[in-house]
């Protein structure tokens, strides 16, 4: 059930890229809520991720589009009233390099000036991650709880190689440039390290986690939380702007190694450097304007 503020011309929406662990259980959690879903993957090998989902013959349409093919992203957004945009990274790019910003900020305008052609689109859930939120050098000396106001230092990321950090504050950057000039009503997710099945020391979120932890701004997210939050932004119509979206402070050493263990094979390898520092950090990180909106969706889900 919707909240009463929801309003949207039609309840077909896109979702793309629906081949990772975010996107396929966005298709799933919309289809249970009664949308019908055109699910974007990049290659027809990853249809099998949304296999055995509910309602899939009626109202799921799978869609072979790149975000680098203009036409493709016009096919797949035509009916659409909304758009849940995730960037997957190319099967033939994996890594997050010095060259990937440029990869995802091409990819975020194409998406985007899709959405400002096709005259059904409404509304753009933009994921995007707490890493263009909190990479600055003053970090340390700010009085103020980081929150959606702040945008982490480009030319700090280039300095230390924070290439995810970077690539995802130029990709926000180029959609709010391209949204605004465009009228395009777009709201924003910074995410925090996601807490999926697909978690493990590759995430590239995790360059620089020993001082995101010693500045109190190392935040995590369960999957479900963040899935809940992209539909409820989607559906309230007061929602603006950016997001913080995290459920989770990791700031003591008992979360560290909960973490650690989620990571490493052998945690207790990694307990010893803990053992002697049982400080618990200040968060200095806020999610109030989340919070605020998700009292609501969580009591009507």
């Amino acid at each position: 059930m919707a909240p009463a503020s929801f309003y949207h011309a039609s309840s077909t929406v896109c979702v793309m890229d629906a081949s990772g662990h975010l996107g396929s259980t966005l298709v799933n959690r919309l289809l249970q809520r009664g949308y019908t879903v055109h699910a974007v993957v990049q290659n027809h090998g990853e249809v099998k991720k949304l296999s055995g989902l509910p309602g899939e013959n009626k109202k799921l349409k799978v869609f072979d589009a790149d975000p680098f093919d203009y036409q493709s992203i016009i096919d797949a957004l035509r009916g659409c009233s909304g758009l849940f945009y995730t960037f997957e990274p190319p099967e033939d790019h994996p890594i997050y390099d010095e060259f990937m910003a440029e990869i995802e900020v091409r990819a975020a305008h194409n998406v985007l000036e899709a959405c400002a052609q096709t005259e059904s689109i409404d509304k753009v859930v933009f994921t995007s991650s707490a890493n263009a939120v909190l990479w600055r050098d003053d970090r340390q000396t700010i009085l103020e709880d980081f929150d959606e106001k702040h945008w982490t230092d480009i030319s700090l990321c280039r300095k230390f190689k924070l290439w995810h950090a970077l690539s995802k504050t130029l990709a926000e950057k180029a959609a709010w440039a391209l949204a605004m000039d465009r009228d395009i009503n777009m709201v924003s997710v910074n995410a925090g390290l996601v807490m999926g099945p697909e978690l493990s020391l590759k995430n590239p979120y995790l360059k620089g986690a020993a001082e995101m932890y010693e500045d109190g701004v190392f935040v995590a997210v369960d999957l479900d939380f963040l899935v809940d939050a992209h539909i409820f932004i989607y559906e309230d119509i007061s929602a603006y702007g950016r997001y913080l979206c995290f459920n989770h402070v990791i700031n003591h050493p008992e979360d560290a190694l909960k973490l650690a263990s989620v990571l490493f094979p052998s945690p207790a390898l990694h307990a010893q450097s803990f053992e002697q520092d049982m400080r618990i950090i200040q968060q200095k990180i806020s999610n109030k304007k989340l919070n605020k909106l998700m009292i609501e969706f969580r009591g009507e889900v």
